[in-house]
Parts: structure tokens; sequence; C-alpha cells
């Protein structure tokens, strides 16, 4: 747990993604678009990545990837990520947090 919120401070946008699943392309691939440079942690390619999926887990995020942290605030998944997006509130948030400046 500590270590999610850890490494979900350190940039303004933070996502646990896994290199095989298509939700997490479609959603790095959003942040991309938006010219955002999102810290990126494969959690099927990196150390200890099985033991950050189990403290998304217990975060309660299911499914266990993407998770999105934008600010240090944990945003959610694809679903609650394209919500924001679709009702306009997600570039403000980017601007908020200093992922963005235009």
């Amino acid at each position: 747990m500590e270590m999610v919120t850890k490494l979900a401070s350190e940039r303004p946008v933070v996502i646990f993604s896994k290199s095989s699943c298509c939700m997490c392309h479609t959603i790095k691939t959003l942040f991309y678009e938006f010219g955002v440079n999102p810290a990126v942690y494969e959690l099927d390619e990196i150390p200890r990545g099985r033991e950050l999926e189990q403290a998304l887990l217990r975060l309660g995020c299911s499914p266990s990837v993407p998770v999105v942290y934008i600010g240090g605030e944990f945003v959610g998944g694809a679903n609650e990520v394209m919500s924001l997006h679709l009702n306009r509130s997600l570039i403000p948030m980017l601007r908020r947090a200093g992922a963005l400046w235009v």
C-alpha cells in the first residue's frame, strides 16, 4: 500500500498497467494524445509488480489495471477516466496537477 502511494505521488500522472491489457493501452494512448507524459508502471514487467497489483486490489481496484492517479489522487480505472474525459473534467484536472500547460 505504502509503495503504491509513494509511486503515485512522484509524478503528476501515474498509470499502473499491464503490457498485455488493451484497456491499459487505450488509457495510456489517451494521455499521450493530450501531450501528457505519465509515469507508467507495467506490473507484468517490473520487480515487485505482483506485490503492487495485490496492493491495488486491496485498495478496491477491480480489475487491478489500469489504475490512474492524477496529482497524487486516486482517479480510478478506465471507466472513471473515460467518464471524466467525456464530461470534460479530465483536461482541467490534468492542468491543475501540472501535467498540461496548454
